[in-house]
């Protein structure tokens, strides 16, 4: 699948131009967009590596292009946010009782909040997208082809996520804590219960990534939740025995913080949870009744492959 440099990186920088005169249009040119295609054509000119690495990671780069091309479409534009009645049903399916009144989970939490726990969930959040690429960049270098699946379960896994976000908006908790039940769509994004980690550091880490948000009313689905479950899955699929115990670790600890710091729902973590689901079991189907699929990952992997060995 070796395609011609000419073929290949025309296309590429056609893309890359497209992309920088849309964003100026649509959301504003900022310097994050100059930053990703300094490193397109950056690591296009490094041959071999730097275009294998480029090839390789293109669903993930086109997931970050579509994600962040969302603040020129918000989603309440489309259909009502989910407010209210999204806090009730929280609270009849997952409600604790304490003194006498019905809480939900993020607020049973809040009560015995501490700086250990702040600091615990601060942690497992930061790296809700590192830990994918990292293991992600494991899978490349040894096993191309399950890097390749395991990217395109990644990718439709926000998809489906991205059509749940159009289809049922959402407020998160914290919104509920700060401006109640009426609807403002002028509300900024905020780093909720994540802003006391950023205390505790002493740099306002989630603070800066929060400011950065592409639609605040989109908590349904999670996919703080779906992302350590993709990783799971693959890494029980390649055979990585005590790993799997941390990608198991690491799933439950940020389903527990997207909960504590007031950011999601349980119910919010569930439908993340089967966009995953739904992602992987879609492409397993594929795969194993699809062979123009099986060719595409095969020649796909070959494409992107250190090794001339079969993975």
């Amino acid at each position: 699948m070796q395609i011609p440099v000419r073929k290949d990186g025309l296309a590429l920088f056609s893309l890359l131009a497209v992309y920088l005169v849309a964003f100026e249009y649509l959301i504003g040119y900022r310097l994050e967009h100059f930053l990703l295609v300094v490193l397109c054509v950056g690591l296009y000119l490094n041959e071999p590596y730097g275009r294998k690495f480029l090839w390789a990671y293109f669903a993930f780069i086109l997931y970050w292009i579509i994600w962040d091309g969302m603040k020129a479409f918000p989603n309440y534009v489309f259909a009502d946010v989910h407010i209210r009645d999204l806090y009730e049903l929280e609270k009849q399916i997952f409600g604790m009782m304490h003194e006498g009144r019905i809480h939900t989970p993020n607020e049973w939490l809040a009560l015995s909040a501490s700086k250990e726990k702040d600091f615990l969930a601060g942690l497992f959040y930061i790296n809700w997208v590192p830990v994918p690429l990292a293991f992600g960049f494991y899978l490349f270098v040894k096993r191309p082809y399950m890097f390749l699946q395991f990217a395109f379960c990644f990718f439709l896994a926000n998809l489906i996520g991205f059509a749940g976000y159009y289809l049922f908006p959402a407020a998160p908790p914290w919104y509920i804590d700060l401006y109640g039940f009426d609807f403002d769509p002028a509300t900024p994004g905020n780093a909720a219960g994540l802003s006391r980690f950023d205390t505790i550091v002493g740099a306002g880490v989630f603070e800066g990534l929060y400011a950065k948000s592409s639609n605040v009313f989109a908590a349904f689905p999670s996919l703080h939740a779906a992302y350590p479950l993709v990783v799971l899955i693959w890494g029980m699929k390649s055979g990585l025995r005590f790993v799997n115990l941390i990608f198991g670790l690491f799933a439950i600890g940020i389903w527990w913080a997207a909960v504590y710091s007031s950011h999601h729902y349980i119910v919010d973590l569930l439908g993340g949870i089967a966009c995953a689901l739904l992602a992987w079991i879609g492409l397993e189907w594929a795969h194993h009744k699809w062979p123009t699929y099986r060719n595409l990952l095969e020649r796909y992997a070959s494409a992107i492959s250190f090794s001339a060995r079969k993975q």
